[in-house]
């Protein structure tokens, strides 16, 4: 069974049409599947939307907290109420159709694949980004490949897909709940020996300069903790 964690802060316009999309395309697919929404402390009706949403299909489940805690920390708890594998991270803001799911899903198939991530720099993906997002996106991608010797070309897009036991193995010993999760949940399924494959997506994604100037420098900070972690400190081999 396919398990679906879809994190949620201040989505209640997108998120119902989000998970409305999800379903029509698995259930046309009659694949066996379940989707978890996080709601990560949202401050506008994103709960009630959601919970309308479970009411109305029963493979959907709600779970919150009311503090905001960031996507890695939703993600993470909304695992523990998996019961599926494969594990599917999708985000809820549209960026991403799910209608694009079971394609790919179909890479997964392919031996050996142990996570599956979107990339925005597959060639055969099909992106609408501006240019100064590709461009702040591409500079952060080649430093982590660089920090974490990472061999993917995007780290961050919200489509990832799991066999349930790397994220056994891997989420306990994560600590970043918001801006730099991706990698720090990629650097240490790395570090594990698991294989990382990139697959092709549909993105189209709105610039909002506000966002970037409040993430960018956190993120380059957990970014460089995360390293300090990881090749000083050797936290991950100690939990």
């Amino acid at each position: 069974m396919l398990s679906i964690i879809v994190p949620a802060y201040n989505e209640a316009k997108k998120l119902p049409e989000t998970i409305k999309e999800a379903v029509d395309t698995l259930e046309s697919s009659h694949l066996k599947y379940e989707v978890i929404i996080v709601d990560d402390g949202s401050q506008d009706d994103t709960l009630e939307k959601a919970l309308s949403i479970a009411e109305q299909y029963p493979t959907v489940r709600v779970f919150n907290y009311k503090e905001n805690r960031g996507k890695g920390y939703a993600l993470k708890y909304g695992f523990q109420f998996v019961q599926g594998d494969p594990v599917l991270f999708l985000d809820a803001d549209l960026e991403l159709p799910p209608s694009q799911i079971v394609r790919f899903l179909e890479y997964m198939s392919a031996d050996g694949v142990d996570i599956l991530i979107g990339s925005k720099r597959h060639p055969l993906s099909k992106v609408d980004v501006a240019f100064s997002r590709r461009f702040l996106s591409k500079g952060y991608n080649l430093m982590v490949k660089f920090l974490f010797n990472l061999d993917v070309t995007d780290v961050l897009v919200g489509l990832k897909l799991f066999r349930r036991e790397v994220l056994e193995q891997v989420l306990p010993k994560l600590s970043v709940q918001r801006y730099a999760f991706d990698v720090e949940l990629l650097a240490n399924a790395h570090r594990l020996g698991y294989s990382i494959t990139e697959a092709p997506v549909e993105l189209s994604y709105r610039f909002n300069s506000r966002i970037v100037i409040k993430g960018i420098w956190r993120i380059f900070l957990d970014t460089m903790n995360i390293f300090y972690r990881m090749k000083v400190l050797h936290s991950y081999d100690k939990r």
